[in-house]
């Protein structure tokens, strides 16, 4: 079904503002340009210091912008760079990045949103080339979200698959990427300030496009070159709390209890001299983003407000914010938020938390009359949505009226967890393709447009 024909010129005209505004979002955290400021100093003037004391430059990028920021930074340090690696999102068969045929660095796929073999191997070459550097070098990390799944190798004793399954109970568990990443980061080889303890006395750069809300460098890719506060400890705390230890494979609770009972060397803590070697610099986030989407809903006409952050379980942020929107009286208002609501699975449909956030608004909507003027986008800033192909998905006080035209519920595909299917039906999911950048969810509601 297309809604495009059931909507009011005006309707159309407020989502293309919507369009505008959130691929201004996108623009201001664009990671080729983060980098270059980043390289020249205008963010950290230490950048250009560490560069130039170095004797050689190695390059390691993971993650969903991975392919900019490593290219990017080839580009400006030039023969700098002796060897670099690329971890970049899998594409299903399509070409992983053009480079050129001098480039020094090796683009290497890795799976998300789940990992995969690719990812292991992946890992494996990063390992390989950290034993490669010397203490005279720098190596320069560039991380940006997704990292975590794309780069994987678990500890001895513990499965690629039985990480998988730890991973994926505690997600339907409703666990926060704080909670997950904690016990991803303990149990990996790599992550939790590993990288750091594994290239051999070089100084680390980590150049960081944040897609954590508080930019918490230890659950950023699950901190491969940050320091820990996390223990094996709160690994067991997590998995017990979201009811997932009692569930998980036995390999993965001998190796954890082995671990608590020191018989495993602990992530990156501050009293590690190897600290002392470590410079992490958050080159963009969320907040950028909406500063982006705050500059361009401006140019547009609107009056911005910020609302507070996308915290917590969907159906909840959802529904607070159709609220929030309905009690607006002011003209041609703009609210932006952004952050990474949660949701907790419970039914075997298809979608994704900004899916989930916006099927929840739209409930909220539908019970107002249809000539309140408002229009609403939730969306995720690397155009990928949960396992789907859309960004995210529109609200407005029309959209379950469409739905009910079309025979689908909103209130029962909200309660199976299958906002992609409802949207679907109804034309109003917001298909991108991936953006090539990561900074969590936004999003951007007008009203009285």
């Amino acid at each position: 079904m297309d809604s495009s024909a059931e909507l009011s010129s005006s309707e159309s005209a407020a989502r293309a503002d919507l369009v505008k505004i959130y691929r201004a979002a996108l623009d201001a955290v664009d990671p080729a340009r983060l980098i270059g400021r980043a390289l020249d100093g205008a963010i950290d003037s230490t950048v250009p210091e560490l560069i130039a004391d170095a004797s050689r430059v190695f390059l390691l990028a993971i993650g969903k912008a991975s392919a900019a920021m490593a290219s990017e930074t080839e580009h400006c340090l030039g023969n700098k760079i002796v060897n670099g690696l690329a971890v970049v999102p899998k594409t299903d068969g399509r070409p992983l990045y053009a480079a050129s045929p001098e480039s020094k660095i090796r683009f290497l796929a890795g799976g998300h949103p789940q990992p995969d073999q690719s990812s292991m191997a992946a890992a494996h070459a990063v390992r390989e080339m950290l034993g490669t550097i010397t203490a005279d070098d720098l190596l320069i990390v560039a991380l940006s979200g997704g990292a975590s799944a794309m780069c994987t190798m678990p500890p001895p004793g513990v499965t690629l698959d039985d990480k998988i399954a730890v991973a994926a109970a505690l997600s339907r568990a409703g666990a926060s990427i704080r909670e997950l990443n904690v016990v991803r980061k303990h149990l990996s080889i790599l992550k939790g300030g590993r990288i750091v303890t594994l290239c051999n006395g070089a100084r680390v750069l980590g150049l960081v496009l944040s897609d954590v809300p508080g930019n918490d460098l230890a659950t950023i890719a699950s901190g491969p070159t940050a320091v820990d506060w996390s223990t094996y400890g709160d690994a067991i705390s997590v998995l017990k709390r979201r009811a997932v230890w009692g569930r998980a494979p036995e390999s993965v609770r001998e190796y954890l209890e082995r671990a608590v009972a020191g018989e495993e060397a602990e992530t990156l803590k501050s009293n590690d001299p190897a600290c002392d070697r470590v410079t992490n610099v958050i080159i963009g986030d969320n907040g950028l983003a909406l500063d982006g989407a705050e500059r361009a809903a401006t140019a547009l006409g609107y009056h911005p407000q910020r609302w507070k952050e996308l915290h917590g379980e969907a159906n909840d942020v959802g529904r607070k914010l159709g609220e929030y929107l309905r009690e607006i009286t002011h003209e041609r208002v703009c609210v932006i938020a952004g952050g990474e609501p949660v949701v907790t699975v419970r039914g075997g449909g298809r979608g994704g938390r900004a899916q989930q956030c916006a099927l929840a608004m739209n409930i909220e909507l539908g019970m107002i009359a249809r000539e309140n003027r408002i229009e609403a986008l939730f969306a995720g800033t690397d155009g990928i949505d949960g396992p789907t192909d859309a960004a995210g998905a529109f609200a407005s006080p029309s959209v379950v009226k469409r739905g009910e035209s079309a025979a689908v519920s909103a209130q029962v595909s909200l309660a199976r967890n299958d906002a992609y299917n409802f949207f679907k039906t109804t034309g109003d999911l917001l298909v991108t393709g991936p953006s090539g950048t990561n900074v969590s969810d936004v999003f951007i509601g007008l009203v009285n447009y």
